[in-house]
């Protein structure tokens, strides 16, 4: 293998997938390096017990928290990175996320663009994905230059009744935005047989359009792209001034191998590049590559999140739950003039995830009764925003080791927005007072542990005092140094942060599009 190449991504998820795609038709040498393999398509794929109990497809890492607590995060590596197991859902953050916003626990800080310039990527985003969903029914949308490009995925009957007790209610519900691959003539039947799994679970036939089927695959079909599997990058070497990187070495086969590029693209994750760039220290970046802000691994977010289960009434046969969301509480409501957040539908409960999830409480039970309940269950998933706090950080030890320091913050509104969704259930068909937790992170009684929505470890922004990013997401201290994950945000609104972090891989591709011509 030729090991000098033009451009070299670090990652192949949402952002560093992305962004090969968008530039795999300039003709330049591309290497995108990825630390798993191909995920197997396999019976197992959509088999509960193995995703649920057996934890079949996360990382046997282990990382440790602010206390020496090891634990085992829940994070995926496999080309497509954390998309393979994404639930689809591909929000766009709204118009007031991207300036200062006051919430109940302090100021979620602005960004250093505005929602106009990322909006003609967020359509090209839209596309790329195939997102369905239907302009003009929720309160909180941003602009948009155009329609979605599919339809919304139809609402099955207990859901549409969900759907139309609410408006009844005076709310406003609205097909979620699902990034799933149908046959649009006939939205009952498709190619995605709209199944339960798409939260948490590969998809078998590929019409989950995650980063590896609609970005990494496509790119690869360039001779000018060449994707190297389970390639670890260990660090990054720069010249002797410490001005560019020069060099990315990685684990291949249990040996070193040491690969150039004119520009490189870091994207393995908010954790996971902070620790990159921390344990790429050198004499010109003692404190880390890109870190003479301090700002490295500092401001980790991920959002507060809760499942619940509402105990319908009538039995819910539903299959594919995701099509439904509220945002009616995204800025507040009366009596509480602080943002509260999103409520969307997830997947569907089935017997053996409460196995998984309880393996104590339920080894007595029979599934009989566990599938049972999961009948008559209907699944919420709510998000408040968590706040950045400096404190909040990644840290790496110099064994390698990583360390997630977390505080929870912004608890006040996630319990109100769990408040009024209880007392919104007597309209909705749903038993009174009946919310049920779920913990969909198994066998972990560690909340961080569940870090789908992890951002903000290198956020951009205009000040390098302030900031490791400049608002073309290139490293202010390093000339050929892009990170193109959700590590780049400054804060993370409440809703899911794929859409942003691909749309920005796009526009940050057409920066480098230009760099490179």
């Amino acid at each position: 293998m030729d090991k000098r190449f033009d451009v070299i991504i670090v990652g192949s998820g949402a952002g560093g997938g992305t962004l090969a795609r968008h530039l795999a038709p300039s003709g330049k040498s591309i290497l995108i390096l990825e630390r798993g393999d191909w995920l197997k398509r396999e019976a197992k794929n959509w088999d509960v017990s193995a995703v649920f109990e057996q934890n079949r497809y996360i990382t046997p890492d282990t990382w440790y928290d602010r206390d020496g607590r090891p634990f085992q995060p829940q994070v995926h590596y496999y080309v497509g990175g954390a998309s393979k197991m994404f639930g689809a859902a591909l929000y766009r953050l709204r118009q007031q996320d991207f300036g200062e916003l006051r919430h109940y626990d302090g100021i979620s800080p602005a960004w250093p663009i505005q929602y106009e310039e990322l909006e003609p990527y967020y359509a090209k985003a839209e596309r790329m994905y195939h997102v369905h969903g239907l302009r003009g029914r929720d309160p909180t949308e941003p602009p948009a230059s155009g329609p979605y490009p599919c339809p919304p995925v139809s609402n099955e009957p207990r859901i549409q009744q969900l759907f139309d007790d609410l408006t009844a209610a005076g709310y406003h519900p609205f097909p979620a935005p699902c990034a799933v691959m149908m046959d649009e003539r006939n939205m009952a039947y498709s190619t995605c047989i709209r199944c339960q799994t798409c939260d948490g679970f590969p998809c078998l036939v590929h019409a989950k359009s995650d980063a590896e089927v609609v970005a990494v695959r496509p790119a690869l079909e360039f001779p000018n792209v060449t994707l190297l599997r389970n390639a670890t990058a260990l660090k990054l070497r720069t010249d002797t001034a410490g001005k560019a990187v020069t060099e990315v070495v990685a684990e291949v086969g249990g040996e070193e191998e040491v690969f150039r590029g004119d520009i490189v693209v870091v994207s393995c994750g908010a954790a996971n590049t902070a620790k990159l760039l921390l344990m790429s220290a050198n004499d010109k970046h003692p404190n880390g590559l890109a870190n003479g802000s301090d700002q490295v691994g500092r401001n980790y977010i991920f959002h507060n999140s809760q499942a619940v289960l509402a105990i319908s009434r009538e039995p819910n046969p539903t299959i594919f739950q995701k099509t439904l969301a509220l945002n009616d509480f995204y800025f507040g409501m009366d009596g509480f003039d602080y943002p509260m957040g999103n409520i969307q539908m997830i997947g569907k409960s089935l017997g053996p995830m409460y196995r998984g999830e309880k393996p104590i409480e339920t080894a007595l039970l029979p599934m009989g009764v566990l599938d049972k309940l999961a009948d008559h269950t209907v699944d919420f998933w709510l998000t408040t925003e968590d706040l950045p706090d400096p404190e909040n950080r990644v840290t790496v030890d110099k064994s390698g080791n990583l360390t997630l320091s977390y505080t929870p913050n912004n608890q006040v509104p996630k319990q109100k927005l769990y408040d009024k969704l209880k007392s919104m259930l007597n309209h909705l068909g749903m038993h009174p007072d009946h919310l049920i937790p779920r913990n969909i992170y198994m066998k972990t009684e560690i909340p961080i542990a569940g870090c789908a929505h992890q951002a903000g470890t290198c956020r951009f922004g205009t000040d390098p005092k302030t900031s490791v990013l400049d608002v073309n997401c290139k490293a202010h201290e390093i000339d050929n140094l892009y990170v193109v994950d959700t590590s780049f945000f400054v804060s993370i609104g409440a809703v899911n942060p794929s859409l942003t972090a691909i749309a920005n891989a796009i526009r940050v591709g057409d920066h480098l599009l230009q760099r490179l011509s």
